[in-house]
């Protein structure tokens, strides 16, 4: 995808970005600086890149609770009531820095995407998530859009 991305044209370039944007595996880490090696403008490609990332944690948090009710089902059917290892470390994170934080160091750790999933698990309202995750991603994206501004062009200086 990455490669018919590169050589498609005008505004297929920005379609595909949205699209890759929007993949659970790709965050604005990826796709914004591969928008700019390509020649494509930067603000555009922070736009797209922030408006594919954030469509996918809007429907995430409005299609939770259906994945929550056939969790609880599943769960109910294998006789599993207790949280595992993992869940008990996880809640103990969560409990400590909070949906702030992990919101902001999310782009950098496990994605925006598994990100809003944990926080939704843990009982947040869905508009904080959706708005914490969405602050997060917009400086995410400021932040990986300069630095890949100026960094390639320091390269191309150099």
């Amino acid at each position: 995808m990455l490669e018919w991305a590169e050589q498609a044209e005008g505004i297929w370039q920005y379609a595909a970005l949205f699209l890759l944007a929007a993949a659970p595996w790709l965050d604005v880490f990826i796709v914004v600086p591969a928008g700019i090696v390509w020649g494509l403008q930067p603000i555009a490609v922070a736009v797209v890149g922030f408006a594919g990332n954030f469509l996918m944690i809007v429907l995430l948090g409005l299609l939770f609770n259906t994945y929550r009710n056939w969790r609880d089902k599943r769960r109910a059917a294998k006789g599993v009531a207790a949280e595992n290892k993992r869940e008990t470390r996880a809640r103990n994170l969560w409990e400590r820095y909070g949906l702030p934080g992990l919101a902001l160091l999310a782009p950098v750790l496990v994605g925006t995407d598994l990100a809003a999933l944990m926080a939704l698990t843990f009982g947040s309202s869905r508009t904080r998530v959706i708005g914490w995750m969405g602050v997060s991603l917009a400086v995410w994206t400021v932040v990986m859009t300069v630095s890949s501004v100026y960094g390639f062009s320091y390269i191309n200086w150099i």
